[in-house]
């Protein structure tokens, strides 16, 4: 059941995820640098594919393991209030943005959602909105990079979750992605990227990541070459909310 089209099936998906603890190793280096990053700037950005079932019960790990309370999603910003609801009541409405189908949200994310919202003060900020018809892949992430800066200043200590093509911090081939607006303003920020060995994820359709990495390994986070990497050594398809595009 990669995706599902009625509120009916995503409640249903959404209560039968296991939020789980996950084995997760964090070796010391890598411990250092993202807790230095959340000291220095409030912010430590994760870059994800999205579509993966384990992405929320990586968050939720990473969470944990720093003590964070404050989470940022690559989700828009008009959902806030349905999400709030739902966190509140347990039950979803009906919202345009909820049926995207790109794998961005997903019944495991408001699973953990409701999981870290029942375990104490949970701050969460949607920072994805609405861009102007002649706007550039930059200037998106421009916009996204102004929200996130507002929402949440450095004493929160911040998880910031989006696409990996949007958390590095420095401009890539596509732009100058979130990060590295992020960055500029907030120096000391680190991306984690996930690495995923393997497996299957869904963003509009079902998908496939080559096999890189042995499937019994360990779900790891290291530094290698001065950069963040979370192992996830095999990966499965989320349940995604999805309807056509009228």
């Amino acid at each position: 059941m990669p995706s599902v089209a009625s509120l009916d099936a995503l409640h249903r998906a959404v209560a039968e995820f296991a939020v789980t603890d996950l084995d997760l190793v964090i070796e010391p280096p890598a411990l250092s640098a993202a807790g230095q990053s959340l000291d220095s700037s409030g912010l430590l950005l994760l870059g994800e594919i999205h579509g993966v079932r384990e992405n929320p019960l990586l968050v939720r790990a990473l969470m944990k393991a720093f003590g964070l309370t404050s989470l940022a999603l690559e989700w828009p910003g008009e959902l806030t209030p349905m999400i709030r609801a739902f966190l509140a009541s347990g039950t979803l409405a009906g919202h345009p943005w909820l049926w995207g189908g790109d794998g961005r949200i997903t019944a495991g994310h408001l699973a953990v959602l409701a999981d870290r919202a029942a375990a104490g003060p949970l701050d969460l900020i949607l920072f994805d909105g609405v861009i102007g018809a002649d706007w550039s892949w930059s200037q998106r992430d421009e916009a996204m990079a102004r929200r996130i800066l507002a929402t949440s200043p450095p004493s929160a200590r911040t998880l910031v979750v989006a696409g990996n093509a949007h958390t590095p911090v420095s401009p890539i081939e596509l732009g100058v992605p979130m990060g590295a607006r992020v960055a500029e303003q907030r120096p000391g920020t680190r991306e984690v990227q996930i690495s995923y060995g393997g497996g299957s994820f869904y963003n509009c359709e079902p998908c496939q990541f080559a096999r890189r990495a042995d499937p019994r390994g360990t779900i790891r986070l290291r530094q290698h070459q001065g950069e963040l990497v979370l192992d996830l050594p095999i990966a499965t398809e989320a349940v995604v909310p999805q309807r056509p595009n009228p």
